[in-house]
């Protein structure tokens, strides 16, 4: 009898674990880093475009979200930065303007992996004088056939949250109604736990550690977490792991890095 029992106990065991156990589909993975590139200057004002290109190609990720983009400027040397890192990565580059400067544009760049079903440029709300801001969205289709939506955005830098409050009320109006999962990832320029980040997580779940955030600005020595990734909805993504890519010459921030599932 005892020996019957410690035998269904082992079979009730192994069945927990193997249904316990979470089985995941490589064709749904998506790998997700938000860099700002520092308008390409790097933090010995050198303009090392292969050195960023190398940094987001050690990653692999499927999406780059990318701040401080340059178009054209002349603190650029007119250089295109998303295309020329497109070609140096062979990724898809999109940029879209926020505001003209420099004798060109500013705004935000995307790479991906995947081509652009479609996209759009959000501009988010300013207060007269500051940085215009803007979301730039693409719509793709993974190697599983499923559309994903992809956001990267940069939220303004001032110590006032007067901008930062509006733009991330901005966001979750424009993108909470989305049709397809959702990835927002960007410099959001806010720390955990301050009101843009609360507005923010009302709608959107944060893939960081809340207990133990890992700081991700200066690059040099990290104190403060203000580089994000966030998913819509909930019940859609798993995260698989997160990583923090510090580099302290590509920029002054660091890249950070989130291996997520779309699950079904």
């Amino acid at each position: 009898m005892r020996i019957l029992m410690v035998f269904l106990a082992i079979i009730l065991l192994s069945t927990t674990a193997v249904t316990s156990q979470h089985v995941v589909d490589s064709s749904r993975i998506v790998k997700v880093l938000t860099f700002n590139i520092l308008h390409g200057a790097t933090t010995k004002n050198n303009f090392d475009l292969n050195l960023l290109a190398g940094v987001i190609k050690d990653t692999d990720p499927d999406f780059v979200a990318m701040q401080e983009v340059d178009f054209k400027t002349n603190r650029a040397k007119k250089y295109d930065l998303v295309t020329e890192l497109g070609w140096r990565t062979k990724m898809v580059p999109l940029f879209a303007k926020a505001m003209e400067f420099d004798g060109g544009e500013y705004g935000e760049g995307i790479l991906s992996k995947y081509t652009f079903l479609k996209t759009r440029n959000v501009a988010l709300p300013y207060s007269k004088g500051n940085e215009p801001r803007a979301a730039l969205e693409v719509v793709s289709k993974l190697k599983s056939g499923d559309t994903v939506a992809f956001i990267g955005t940069h939220l303004d830098h001032l110590e006032n949250e007067t901008d930062r409050v509006a733009q991330a009320k901005k966001i979750n109006e424009v993108f909470s109604t989305n049709k397809y999962p959702t990835i927002l990832a960007g410099d959001l320029n806010a720390i955990p736990k301050s009101t843009p980040i609360n507005i923010l997580e009302q709608v959107w779940t944060s893939t960081y550690d809340k207990t133990n955030p890992k700081p991700t600005y200066p690059s040099n020595n990290p104190k403060i977490k203000i580089d994000y990734v966030m998913f819509l909805p909930k019940n859609k993504w798993r995260i698989l792991e997160t990583k923090v890519i510090q580099n302290t010459i590509a920029s002054d921030h660091c890249a950070y890095l989130v291996t997520i599932e779309l699950l079904n």
